[in-house]
This record gives C-alpha cells, structure tokens and sequence, in this order.
C-alpha cells in the first residue's frame, strides 16, 4: 500500500521539474552532444573600413595638375629636346599657340599618368610631341618625336601608338598622302620603336 501511494507523488515530483527546465528555455543538457546552434547571423568576417588601419587602405596618389607653362619651362632646361622643338619654344610669347594638351595615358605603368603635348606653331599643324609625366616634382620628359601633323594615342595593350603624315614622291607641297603608323614600347627605362608601317592615301 505504502509503495502505491509513493510511486505517484515521485512521478509528480519527476513530471514538475521536467516542465521547470522546458520553461526557462534551457531544456536538458546531454553530456557529448554538440550544443545548440545560434540562429542569428554570424559577424561578417570581412573588416569594417573603420577598423582598417591607415596602412592597409588605399593608396592613390593625389593626382598632379601640370599646366602648359609648366611643360615649357621643364622643356627649355632639358638639354635632350629636340633642337626644333626648343627652336619654337624659345620664340613663344603664348603658350598655347605653340603648345596643346593631347590624351592622358600611361604607357610607362607608373602611380602618376603622363600627358601627350603636342608641339605646333597653330593649332591646325603640329610638329611632334612630347610624353610628359605628370609628378608630384614636376612634369618630366619620358619620350619626343619629331614628326609631322602627329596623333597618339594608347593601344589596349599599354603601348604608345603614333601616326604622322609622310610626303610621298610625287605629293604637292600641301598635301602628304601617306600615313606612318608607329608603336611604341616601355622597356623600363625609356620608348622604344617596336614597329613602323606606312599607308598610302588615295
């Protein structure tokens, strides 16, 4: 009789707490087992840009404005220029009737792009160009050419690709009817010409 009666008030005892632990939410722990998984979402693994230090962010250098004046003066000190080219630069009262902006590029893969400027007595006829970088420093020379009526430009692997105009035997004096075709390549240290083809007009 007395197990009866006791038997009962254990499984009460058993069936209560079972229903304390379902109700904090903390359920029963099984020794081994791996613990439950979280459902809110991990922390990104990628850093914050608040948390990358001044070392890690990126570097790019501020770009330089060069002007046209600027360009001259370095040319007319750089003992290399063409002696043409010093020639119409050392009559320029302007400067930008004996000099114009061509397309910034950079054939040379350097942190600072370089300028094409183109040297002409008016704007409708050029005589060349030069390739300027444009540095913190100053504008420096990288390459000239000496070349009639010139338009560069980059080709899509990185070189500098120059046409001029060529007078062919018969041309008038107006009017030069062929088209070179040159390109030019960074070695590291200077342009060189790595093919020349010329075109006949009609």
């Amino acid at each position: 009789m007395r197990a009866r009666r006791v038997l009962p008030a254990v499984l009460a005892v058993v069936a209560l707490m079972l229903g304390a632990g379902c109700a904090n939410g903390g359920g029963l722990r099984v020794e081994g087992a791996e613990p439950a998984t979280s459902t809110s979402p991990a922390p990104s693994s990628t850093p914050s840009r608040k948390s990358i230090g001044p070392d890690q962010q990126d570097r790019r250098p501020t770009p330089v404005t060069v002007s046209l004046a600027q360009v001259r003066l370095k040319l007319l000190a750089d003992r290399k220029l063409e002696p043409f080219f010093r020639t119409i630069l050392d009559t320029c009262t302007v400067v930008e009737r004996c000099m114009s902006r061509g397309p910034t590029v950079n054939v040379i893969r350097s942190a600072y792009p370089q300028i094409v400027v183109y040297i002409e007595l008016d704007k409708s006829f050029n005589y060349g160009a030069v390739l300027m970088a444009a540095e913190p420093t100053g504008p420096r020379r990288i390459w000239g050419l000496r070349a009639d009526q010139t338009k560069i430009s980059a080709s899509q692997h990185g070189d500098l690709v120059v046409e001029s105009k060529e007078f062919a035997l018969n041309d008038k004096a107006c009017c030069p009817s062929v088209t070179r075709v040159q390109i030019f390549r960074w070695n590291g240290r200077q342009m060189n010409l790595v093919s020349s083809q010329d075109q006949k007009g009609d």
